[in-house]
């Protein structure tokens, strides 16, 4: 597991939704959303799962508070990923309610999530590439620190 922890990138869909993550640490991760359905949305010490497939794959599972499922695999050698995310219904019908610092509107979140309506699910079953990939280190508080909308122009586009 060490050698994903304190993996940072930014992959795009083959949808064109563009999405940010760090693998803070064994347990966590923070990830901020740059275009997509939720655009804009960011969130910091979200619990996932993480699983090694092998050494240059790693698996990373979790479940929102909002009641979206999400399960990327990341094969960085490739820089390759796989992603299904599961949104409940109630985010298919109004995704802006979720464009947000997310930890700071929590109660918020599950109060949504529990109106629903959860079903039926909208999946996201897509490939994306990876963009951007660095390693920064683990519990770096500054690598997603901000609101996508408050990062230089360009920062999501950028090559590495």
């Amino acid at each position: 597991m060490a050698r994903f922890v304190g993996k940072h990138f930014i992959y795009t869909y083959e949808n064109g939704w563009q999405y940010e993550m760090y693998i803070k640490n064994d347990r966590t991760i923070d990830y901020r959303i740059h275009s997509g359905i939720v655009g804009g949305r960011w969130v910091r010490e979200q619990s996932v799962h993480i699983v090694r497939l092998s050494d240059d794959v790693v698996k990373i599972s979790w479940d929102e508070p909002t009641g979206t499922a999400v399960s990327v695999a990341v094969n960085f050698s490739e820089r390759r990923l796989h992603g299904v995310i599961f949104f409940p219904q109630w985010i298919a019908e109004a995704p802006q309610k979720t464009v947000c610092y997310q930890n700071d509107h929590l109660a918020l979140m599950q109060q949504y999530r529990d109106a629903g309506p959860t079903y039926p699910k909208l999946v996201i079953d897509e490939f994306a590439s990876i963009t951007f990939l660095e390693d920064c280190g683990v519990n770096d508080e500054s690598v997603i620190a901000c609101a996508p909308g408050d990062l230089p122009a360009g920062y999501a586009s950028r090559q590495q």
